[in-house]
């Protein structure tokens, strides 16, 4: 056995000071399970401290030339202190991407690497090392299982040959969805996108390669598992989902470290699943915020998608109704290749407004006369979707006498009303708004500013009698309904998927949710109603209401690709995002002034501010071309690295201050 082993270990710290390899000594009795991966315990700093962490290279000073590529070092190396666990769980692709992706956006590696690396489970880690070595562990993973063997011909909505060489030719592609629902053989109806994912899945695991599918949430991951447990062998799919008990999503990331081919389902961590032999990766509504890490340093799935295939080399797909201008900057440049269905068969999607509207009681109840007729004749044959923009019942009060909002008296923030006859309470701090009096005018009623889900079931519920009127929203979640009539309010993403799809779909509240500060309103709002429409039956009428332009035209003649092709005209003039990458740098006056002292001497950079956000902390917004973003980075990094090192403890305390630089890259809210 070989002796004077060296370990580089990454210790498991949020500190950006501690971010790099540290060297350690293996004792002898541990250099048999001193391998790369596992987890291991050792001293810092000061005697009887002891720090988890993982081992990432182990070197033997012998075999390195001999000017060596360690600094010569003549003191003594403290050892490590024990190996937690044998199963090497932490792999050096998902390092070196974890690496990368933190020196992309100047944060820490493990805190990427917490994304990837689920939490120790002693039970579930036992039973699947004993598996391991036990003869009878072997899995048959059968690529017979396909939709071929059920006669149905794979990506017949798409040119032949296509999708069928994506795996085979590592290539990289923006595929358009098709906008319809199939059904499955076993009842089940889910997105005609599902069915995509699943089919590019089993291809790539008959080519004896793991694929990666990720979604934005458990709504989205079911339709993908209905069409793998159709498609697929069910030992051949692990499901990375935040629901999960930790035994079960530990157990299910110790699946994907098997020799065997897999295909991972999952939301945005399932980006770091160590699949073995990965062939594809794929993302469904790239768009979707909730593809965006709100934990430092904030890399998005898509992000991440992309450094992995630079890495690894393998196949990436990115499908959606409609498209991300972060996407269509991609297909701009020529990194990714277009895909659209065979046919031109989408929606017939009708926008509409109130512009001679003779109906009053249509303008108060926000539906024009047309699609108050096209809601009223679809809802004898099936299910109708009215899609709003806000949950609760009346989600913001004013005052009856000046209009002005109501603010809560205890913390002034809105006051709103969850159902009818509720007392109004505050959406902020929840007060009960009991003996409210106006800061304005001394009145004490109030009148609805906006309205919310239940409100619109209420007065629709008025409209239909006899109708079965079913509210779906965040408090109310329902992901299935059937053929039946009803008539189904939702909130955007909320929407139910019916059998058969809806008879008639109203997207309402059209004006109020572009209202919404925000560079990506447009994008957001075209994203929402292009998904709903997807739920729409054959030849159903969807009437898009108070929307008119360029946004309009788009959802009109299913153009997606256009609107954000113009979109990233707009944004190169103004250098915005993602023309361009952002950073904000957030700090006391002197230490972000610090910070942008460097980078004033790289050209393409350009610093907005800085301005005073909460005293005394200001903040600065700094653009810069993508070549420069390594450079950026490094030098932002350097300053967070010093600022934090820099504090002390308070004289006679035991605790330092907070870090006061923090510095967060392409934040999608920013401009």
């Amino acid at each position: 056995m070989r002796t004077g082993l060296v370990a580089r270990v990454l210790v498991d710290s949020p500190l950006p000071q501690l971010d790099h390899l540290f060297d350690y000594a293996i004792p002898d009795e541990l250099a048999a399970h001193a391998v790369p991966g596992v987890r291991v315990r050792m001293p810092l700093r000061s005697k009887g401290r002891v720090a988890d962490g993982y081992l990432i290279e182990v070197i033997d000073p012998a075999e390195l030339p001999a000017e060596g590529v360690i600094p010569e070092f003549s003191g003594k190396l403290s050892p490590i202190d024990s190996i937690v666990s044998t199963v090497p769980v932490l792999q050096s692709e998902i390092y070196t991407l974890a690496r990368r992706l933190a020196d992309r956006a100047a944060g820490n590696a493990n805190d990427i690497i917490r994304l990837a690396v689920p939490g120790r489970q002693v039970r579930v880690e036992k039973a699947w090392v004993a598996a391991q070595e036990s003869a009878e562990s072997a899995v048959d993973i059968s690529p017979t299982k396909s939709v071929a063997s059920d006669g149905h011909v794979r990506f017949a909505d798409y040119p032949p040959g296509v999708l069928e060489c994506i795996v085979a030719e590592h290539s990289r592609r923006a595929i358009a969805a098709v906008p319809r629902l199939v059904r499955l053989p076993n009842g089940t109806t889910i997105g005609h996108w599902a069915m995509t994912l699943a089919e590019l899945a089993v291809q790539t695991l008959e080519q004896g390669q793991s694929a990666i599918i990720v979604v934005p949430d458990f709504r989205d991951q079911d339709q993908v598992q209905a069409a793998l447990d159709v498609l697929a062998p069910a030992e051949a799919v692990s499901r990375v989902d935040a629901r999960q008990s930790n035994p079960d999503r530990y157990r299910a990331f110790l699946a994907c470290l098997g020799a065997a081919p897999r295909i991972v389902l999952g939301n945005r961590s399932a980006v770091y699943a160590p699949a073995r032999n990965l062939g594809l990766i794929m993302l469904w509504d790239d768009g979707d915020p909730l593809h965006g890490e709100p934990l430092s340093p904030y890399v998005h799935s898509r992000d991440a998608a992309l450094v992995r295939q630079e890495l690894t080399g393998c196949a990436l797909v990115l499908l959606g109704h409609s498209r991300s201008v972060e996407a269509q900057r991609l297909v701009a440049v020529g990194w990714l290749d277009e895909v659209n269905p065979a046919k031109d068969t989408h929606p017939r999607v009708i926008p509409t407004d109130f512009q001679g509207e003779p109906d009053p009681q249509a303008r108060a109840a926000r539906i024009p006369t047309a699609a108050w007729l096209a809601a009223k004749a679809a809802i004898a044959d099936g299910p109708v979707l009215v899609q709003v923009a806000t949950p609760g019942y009346a989600p913001f009060l004013a005052c009856q006498t000046c209009k002005k909002p109501a603010r809560c008296t205890a913390c002034q923030g809105p006051l709103g009303q969850k159902s009818a006859g509720s007392t109004p309470a505050c959406r902020w701090c929840g007060a009960l708004a009991v003996g409210w009096t106006c800061v304005h005018c001394e009145g004490h009623t109030f009148r609805v500013m906006t309205v919310g889900a239940g409100r619109t079931a209420e007065e629709l519920g008025r409209a239909f009698p006899g109708s079965r009127v079913i509210v779906a929203d965040g408090d109310h979640p329902i992901q299935t309904l059937g053929a039946e009539p009803a008539l189904v309010i939702a909130t955007r993403g909320a929407e139910p998927i019916p059998t058969g799809g809806y008879r008639a779909i109203l997207l309402l509240d059209g004006e109020r949710m572009l209202a919404r500060e925000s560079l990506r309103v447009g994008e957001d709002c075209l994203r929402w109603w292009s998904n709903a429409a997807a739920l729409a039956a054959p030849g159903a009428p969807v009437i898009l209401v108070g929307v008119g332009g360029a946004l309009a035209t788009a959802v009109n003649g299913w153009r997606p690709a256009a609107y954000a092709y113009a979109e990233l005209t707009d944004r190169k003039l103004l250098r915005f995002p993602p023309a361009v990458r952002v950073a904000s740098v957030v700090g006391t006056a002197d230490d972000v002034d610090r910070a942008l002292l460097e980078l004033g001497e790289l050209s393409d950079v350009d610093v907005l501010g800085p301005v005073t956000t909460d005293a005394p902390l200001v903040r600065a917004v700094v653009r810069f071309g993508y070549a420069h973003g390594d450079e950026v980075a490094r030098v932002l990094k350097a300053h967070v690295v010093q600022n934090a090192s820099r504090r002390r403890a308070p004289k006679g305390g035991s605790f330092r201050p907070a870090p006061t630089l923090k510095v967060r890259f392409d934040d999608p809210e920013l401009l």
